[in-house]
């Protein structure tokens, strides 16, 4: 008698987890996961970037492509050191950092990513500028000029 109590307090806890895992919330998502902002990078030019975003937990990636910008030379993937920083939360920053871009020829648009960051539940954060090295030796700085559109992104 004792072995049907034992396999049945099994069975129901069997059956509870079940269902607590199919009931259970999915991986937490950002949104909005694209956004577009308009950057000044001074002599290196101006106009739109976007922003594509992803998240897995307090992970967050997010990838950057941007007509401001144009390759000078040809570029070799992963030769590009990135940094994006945003506002957070309205009082402090973030950076996500990588050097994760595709080959480009000269003259295509920038692309970068993904650039990778930590977040938390809740953290509310808008682009605020980009630092591009391009082999180690070419710097661009960009800055936001808009706000971003449709909003900021919420982790």
């Amino acid at each position: 008698m004792g072995r049907r109590k034992v396999l049945g307090t099994a069975l129901g806890t069997a059956a509870l987890t079940a269902c607590a895992l199919a009931f259970a919330p999915g991986a937490l998502a950002v949104d909005p996961t694209t956004a577009t902002v308009t950057a000044d990078c001074g002599s290196a030019g101006s106009g739109d970037a976007t922003l594509t975003a992803t998240q897995d937990g307090t992970a967050a990636t997010i990838t950057l492509s941007s007509s401001a910008v144009k390759a000078p030379i040809d570029v070799a993937a992963g030769s590009v050191e990135t940094e994006l920083t945003l506002t957070k939360n309205g009082s402090d920053t973030a950076t996500f950092k990588g050097n994760s871009n595709p080959a480009m020829s000269a003259g295509d648009d920038v692309n970068s990513g993904p650039l990778d960051g930590t977040v938390a539940a809740g953290d509310v954060m808008e682009a605020k500028s980009v630092k591009l090295v391009i082999f180690g030796a070419i710097t661009v700085n960009c800055e936001a000029t808009s706000p971003q559109d449709p909003g900021p992104f919420t982790f």
